[in-house]
């Protein structure tokens, strides 16, 4: 499972260095392979390829209605590998699709991450925060 916030640099190729703490799993779970699609959200899902071929197959099934949707995460997924330095290259299409320039941060979200513009998460964030818990979160215990 992967969880925590990682504030990072895409490089001027665009490549992004996987946090080390998140490397050994990545090897060890999937042999540095991932998988990068867009998210209806504005950022880049990041997905561990096993993790990817779970998706997929959810995803392969939904029903005709949902047609655009397996265009938008199965049309703009990118199979990649981390190089010998860990780092994976992010395209300048998906770049573009989520606004990543330069600093971005990287969630991980479980099984897999979420890869966000910072400027934009920031603010995404403070706005869920100013709007307050959602009902399905009022009785929840910490």
């Amino acid at each position: 499972m992967f969880q925590g916030a990682s504030a990072l640099t895409l490089d001027a190729k665009g490549r992004m260095s996987i946090p080390s703490r998140y490397r050994d799993a990545l090897q060890i779970q999937a042999e540095g392979r991932v998988t990068l699609t867009k998210s209806p959200d504005g950022c880049l899902l990041l997905f561990p390829r096993p993790e990817w071929e779970r998706f997929r197959e959810k995803v392969a099934q939904l029903p005709m209605n949902a047609m655009w949707w397996r265009r938008i995460f199965l049309g703009n997924a990118m199979d990649l590998d981390l190089d010998t330095a860990g780092r994976v290259l992010v395209s300048p299409e998906l770049r573009s699709a989520a606004a990543l320039e330069k600093d971005v941060t990287l969630l991980g979200m479980g099984a897999h991450f979420e890869l966000w513009d910072t400027q934009m998460y920031q603010a995404k964030e403070a706005e869920a925060m100013a709007e307050g818990m959602p009902e399905a979160l009022k009785n929840f215990t910490f």
